[in-house]
């Protein structure tokens, strides 16, 4: 009787020592099976990654081209007088500013709807748009007046340099164009100068602000600039 319990007890022992075996062994296999899950997410992950930057590379790229793009449209635009395809690039809440000179002035600079646009060039109606510089004295013109003085004075959409982001034409008054167009794109269509006698003196600039409205730009401002003293 004792032999047999003895044989029990070491048959009981080499089945459990089997199983334990047979169970570190499926251990082994599954943590192989999770270590090979593990490495193929790594290379997903880093095949993302890397896919994640040339999309963000392409962005950067085709941004600033389709502003550049825009901004030709709108200073075509211009120089054709046509204000329904203007009004077709103005942002539909902000509108679009016009300030005389570089230093925009937000509580005196005039605002117009797009809806407005189109009117505004057979309107007689006169606007003060500021102060001239120098003088002081108010700048009260009609809209085509005022265009033809602080808007396209110069053949913009023919420049002698563009300046994507970059302002170009600088004199005595502040740039506060970073400060008031917070979240915006701008273009600059620069002159250096028209008379040599002038040194440079008689540049001229505008810059065209565009802020994104559903994945398009569109155009907040108009910002003339010269020379000033």
């Amino acid at each position: 009787m004792k032999r047999l319990i003895v044989a029990f007890i070491i048959l009981l022992v080499g089945c459990t020592a089997q199983q334990d075996e047979s169970n570190v062994k499926q251990l082994k296999q599954t943590m192989t099976k999770q270590q090979t899950t593990i490495e193929q997410l790594q290379k997903k992950n880093k095949q993302l990654q890397q896919e994640n930057e040339q999309l963000k590379s392409q962005v950067n790229q085709v941004n600033p081209s389709s502003l550049l793009s825009v901004a030709l449209d709108v200073v075509n635009a211009l120089k054709n007088h046509d204000m329904n395809t203007l009004s077709s690039y103005v942002h539909s809440t902000a509108g679009v500013r016009f300030s005389p000179y570089g230093h925009i002035d937000v509580q005196h600079d005039l605002q117009f709807s797009a809806s407005q646009l189109p009117s505004l060039w057979s309107s007689t109606q006169v606007y003060q748009w500021g102060v001239y510089d120098g003088s002081g004295d108010p700048i009260q013109l009609t809209f085509q007046d005022y265009f033809d003085r602080f808007v396209y004075d110069v053949d913009f959409a023919n420049p002698h340099m563009i300046g994507n982001n970059v302002v170009v034409g600088e004199g005595n008054m502040i740039n506060n164009i970073q400060q008031v167009y917070v979240n915006s794109s701008f273009v600059e269509f620069h002159f250096t100068g028209f008379d040599p006698q002038y040194s440079g003196m008689d540049w001229r600039s505008l810059r065209l602000v565009f802020e994104q409205e559903n994945g398009q730009w569109k155009l907040v401002g108009i910002i003339h600039d010269e020379w000033t003293t």
